[in-house]
């Protein structure tokens, strides 16, 4: 947690299913080969001086267990920048019976032994990302079933020696203004907290992975980095005990300008956890769009990694200043359901 949580560094999302980083791979015009999954993520892990801004890197199980072209495992590559390996765990979101079309999320079963399988193979933390979805209510028995999920999960995740990042994302669909979101947001981390205690569940063993709280992507008006750090530490400061160690934001589908923007933000004064970041679209979108799929953009892809990776890592120190962005990285990423 310690590692995660160091200053000036936060969490590369690198999870991705094998079918959404297809969809990645698509928007550049390759096949969604192993091959090509393989070559995409050699080209981020590999990158020189990665370490200096990235702590922890959240991997797809077949990453987990793959290796470079020179045949170096990538766990290795991650160990020697310093930077911990880590693995998504849940096995996806599906319908949730007796709801409002809401989803929740499954994987528990056999989950203790998988953890086991990780650790051996060298990961450090785990993943389990479940949604609320405010359009849809949420239900009490969708926020419930949420809680209760990621309590289960990171109690056996600590049983096993992994540190569980504990995510509950309130998705960005909606008209709704920040009030709203800031209501659901302190009702979703009260439930989730709660169920964390009844399973006995080590708090300084934990990292939470929240949304911002921000209006709905559909509301009329947007809302300035003040506000929503405003907001949004209004609630961790209400439910989250600063016995947590590390709070690393998702980005959600904001721009990769607003992601740091907002986190940049959220440190200008001092707060009683790491308050960091855990991006994966907003920390890959200028990196693909770079790569192309072609041979000879690698090292402009690793540098545009760089780039992204340094200005969050600024952010988290509370001294980012934006100048010199470009206008790819105002471009928003918002899509409606996302899933992974």
């Amino acid at each position: 947690c310690k590692t995660v949580a160091s200053p000036g560094r936060g969490i590369l999302a690198i999870d991705e299913s094998s079918a959404t980083c297809g969809k990645r791979l698509a928007s550049i015009g390759l096949d969604n080969t192993e091959v090509n999954r393989q070559a995409y993520r050699q080209l981020l892990l590999t990158t020189a001086g990665l370490g200096e801004y990235i702590s922890g890197a959240i991997l797809f199980e077949e990453t987990l267990y793959q290796s470079t072209t020179d045949g170096k495992t990538f766990v290795d590559v991650l160990k020697d920048q310093n930077i911990m390996p880590g693995i998504k765990v849940d096995k996806g979101l599906v319908p949730l019976p007796g709801s409002n079309n809401e989803s929740w999320c499954q994987g528990l079963d056999g989950l203790a032994s998988r953890c086991a399988e990780y650790y051996k193979q060298g990961a450090r933390f785990a993943k389990w990302r479940t949604v609320v979805s405010i359009p849809c209510g949420p239900t009490a028995l969708a926020v419930k079933e949420a809680a209760w999920g990621l309590a289960r999960y990171a109690a056996i995740a600590q049983d096993n020696g992994l540190v569980p990042i504990v995510e509950p994302e309130i998705l960005l669909d909606g008209d709704h203004g920040i009030e709203r979101t800031l209501e659901v947001a302190e009702k979703v981390w009260s439930e989730v907290f709660f169920y964390l205690a009844e399973n006995n569940v080590l708090f300084e063993g934990i990292l939470l992975k929240p949304s911002m709280v921000t209006p709905g992507a559909e509301h009329k008006e947007k809302a300035s980095p003040e506000a929503i750090a405003k907001n949004t530490l209004t609630m961790l400061r209400r439910r989250v005990p600063p016995a947590v160690p590390g709070i690393m934001f998702l980005s959600g589908g904001q721009s990769e300008l607003e992601a740091t923007m907002n986190l940049n933000a959220m440190n200008q004064s001092a707060n009683p956890w790491h308050v960091s970041f855990s991006y994966a679209r907003a920390l890959q979108n200028s990196v693909l769009k770079t790569w192309q799929g072609q041979p000879e953009n690698i090292e402009a892809a690793q540098k545009a990694l760089l780039v992204r990776a340094k200005a969050n890592s600024l952010a988290q120190l509370g001294s980012y200043t934006g100048e010199g962005e470009s206008d790819e990285a105002k471009k928003g990423m918002f899509q409606k359901g996302y899933t992974y």
